[in-house]
């Protein structure tokens, strides 16, 4: 069927501005913008007396503290991420561009790593319930995700598979195949609707109480969110399909839908002197 509308790709440079030889990107941009309203609502969150029952969380200046670590986190196992999981063989020879992030190459599945260590590593540090970290970490999650999408859109990379729906986009450098705007799927349902469910399940239903819970809603929700769209994106050249329609991102997402399942059902069963210890 041919295509009946095309939406052309908007004329948007990745790079904002530059003053010799220092360039601030979208993708930067994405990143400090994710991170500090990410931490403003995690803030926001301990400080409502009403989501937690009296329930132990950390403190606004505990997550001040925290905002580094996860950067840390972020950064270093989002790239090592995309090192091993994604382009393993390119960078075993060339070592030293490993950890080259301005060059490109970011996996969530690595920073999720790197955030779970770094959340782990404070939590002790602090004396903070590590659960009840990863609950607020898993709701603020979301925002940064939603940025970093667009961000992706915006530097026109993770372009979806060809289609005729009348969204389509031509992305530069993908051929003249109109193509599901994939990146503006996985803000929607990365970004968008899991902070809905997460602030429904906090808000509403009071899931703070039950620490582990939300995290374990967020694994689960970003594991179902990425496996949806990764049937429309197309998978990195020098990877592909693993099997079928399997690709990487699939079989990354498996074990979060599968241990985020596990960790609800956990969270939930256990009484609720057991969570204040």
């Amino acid at each position: 069927m041919p295509t009946v509308f095309v939406l052309p790709f908007p004329a948007i440079d990745p790079v904002i501005f530059e003053i010799g030889p220092f360039a601030l990107r979208w993708y930067a941009l994405a990143y400090i913008v994710g991170i500090i309203l990410a931490w403003r609502y995690m803030r926001a969150l301990v400080r409502n007396d009403r989501l937690w029952a009296g329930l132990q969380r950390p403190t606004p200046v505990d997550l001040d503290d925290f905002v580094l670590w996860g950067t840390f986190g972020i950064i270093i196992g989002g790239r090592l991420g995309y090192v091993l999981f994604y382009n393993p063989s390119y960078y075993f020879a060339n070592p030293g561009e490993a950890l080259a992030v301005w060059t490109g190459g970011m996996s969530f599945h690595g920073g999720f790593a790197g955030t779970v260590i770094a959340i782990f590593l404070f939590a002790w540090r602090r004396g903070l319930s590590v659960w009840t970290l990863f609950d607020l970490a898993g709701c603020a999650a979301p925002i940064g995700l939603f940025f970093g999408r667009i961000a992706n859109f915006i530097n026109a990379e993770l372009w979806g598979r060809t289609t005729d729906v009348p969204w389509a986009v031509v992305f530069p450098g993908a051929g003249p195949e109109p193509r599901h705007p994939s990146q503006i799927y996985e803000a929607a349902l990365e970004g968008v609707v899991l902070f809905l469910v997460l602030r429904l399940l906090s808000h509403r239903f009071k899931l703070l109480e039950k620490p582990g819970f939300l995290a374990g809603a967020f694994a689960f929700g970003y594991g179902v969110g990425r496996s949806i769209a990764e049937l429309y994106r197309v998978p990195d050249a020098h990877i592909g399909y693993l099997s079928g329609f399997l690709t990487m991102g699939i079989l990354l997402s498996l074990p979060m839908i599968l241990g985020g399942i596990a960790l609800m059902v956990w969270a939930a069963r256990r009484s609720n002197r057991e969570a204040r210890n």
